[in-house]
């Protein structure tokens, strides 16, 4: 039983918890932008997000899996994982992933019918973003779209207004992942080489840091635009403050070549964003 539990944990990688930071700080922030003119927010809405963040990306964990284990065999970083290794077989994986997307279904029912639209699109491409490695030069650009959606959903759930500030959150949120995800492949960016997988680190090839720092930096303009849109305060410039120091150690840690330790680090971003909205929606 216990040996169960293990590989369900490994499997939905709920034993590395930053993949589910990093879907929640910006649909955090989705959340908090939807209730910018009502200043608050219905408790079951924080219960949905949270729940449901973590239920999305256990499912987006083993439909990757399911998809991956061969190529995940071949690579260093991943080849113990629970299909790849041999210690799960493929029904229970299944299993699994049904069981999950059965529950992330049923939170549909305490839901606006536009966030049920949203969240079904989304599924469809969590389900094609594992093939898209293998046929689109920068697989990254889907991924981006398809977890940046989660803005778009956490704003549904409290407005049904698109603004031109869910625009712009929307599009510097799929910039910022575009960006740390890119890092996050230089961790594998010899064994994709090797076996064929298509990532933005061998499209840009020497550009690709650059490039991930651009992409980067345009997510903080985005926050700045949400911010003189909205009028906020003084306070919200000396977060964007904070963030461009904390974008600098993550810089230092990319030139050291600790690529994950880099990628790892966009969570402590994504937490000073979403205090900085947290303060000017209920207390300023």
């Amino acid at each position: 039983m216990i040996n169960k539990i293990q590989g369900f944990i490994e499997l939905t990688r709920l034993d590395k918890p930053v993949g589910i930071y990093l879907l929640f700080w910006p649909s955090f922030i989705g959340l908090l932008l939807g209730a910018i003119d009502r200043g608050s927010i219905e408790f079951k809405n924080y219960f949905i997000l949270i729940i449901g963040t973590v239920l999305v990306r256990s499912c987006g964990c083993i439909i990757n899996d399911i998809n991956d284990y061969k190529f995940d065999r071949l690579v260093s970083r991943t080849k113990n994982r629970p299909l790849a290794s041999g210690k799960m077989g493929m029904t229970e994986a299944w299993l699994y992933f049904i069981l999950l997307a059965t529950l992330s279904l049923c939170l549909l029912f305490f839901v606006p019918l536009y966030t049920i639209y949203a969240s079904l699109v989304v599924a469809v491409f969590i389900m094609i973003y594992p093939l898209t490695k293998r046929f689109l030069k920068a697989p990254q650009f889907f991924l981006g779209i398809t977890f940046g959606s989660g803005t778009i959903i956490s704003f549904s759930l409290v407005s049904s207004d698109f603004s031109l500030s869910l625009l712009i959150l929307f599009i510097g949120t799929v910039l910022w992942i575009i960006s740390f995800d890119t890092i996050y492949a230089f961790e594998d960016i010899a064994d994709d080489l090797k076996i064929g997988i298509n990532s933005t680190p061998i499209l840009w090839g020497d550009q690709a840091l650059n490039i991930s720092k651009y992409l980067h930096l345009a997510f903080y303009v985005s926050l700045a635009l949400i911010g003189f849109i909205n009028k906020f305060s003084l306070f919200f410039l000396l977060i964007l403050i904070i963030l461009l120091g904390l974008y600098i150690h993550q810089r230092r840690l990319i030139n050291n070549h600790q690529y994950l330790d880099a990628f790892k680090f966009n969570n402590w971003i994504g937490m000073f964003a979403s205090m900085g909205f947290v303060i000017e929606v209920f207390l300023i």
